[in-house]
């Protein structure tokens, strides 16, 4: 099994996580969505398979490219 990083597309906050560890999800399912200059940005998953690890928390800043979350495939 692989395992794929998620990374953030933009510097925000984390507003919501939308997953679980364990959670299986599919290509494009929303794991978790950022809050930026007032805009919500949502972080799709790039493949399908399972939540590994989720690297934040809500209200956690994060930076552009920052590895947020791995998906076992």
């Amino acid at each position: 099994m692989a395992t794929q990083e998620v990374e953030s597309e933009i510097t925000g906050t984390v507003w919501k996580i939308e997953v679980k560890v364990g959670d299986k999800v599919e290509v494009e399912d929303v794991i978790m969505i950022l809050e930026s200059m007032k805009m919500e940005i949502p972080i799709e998953a790039p493949c399908a398979g399972t939540i590994k690890e989720l690297m934040v928390k809500e209200e956690d800043s994060v930076v552009e490219d920052q590895v947020v979350a791995l998906i076992e495939s």
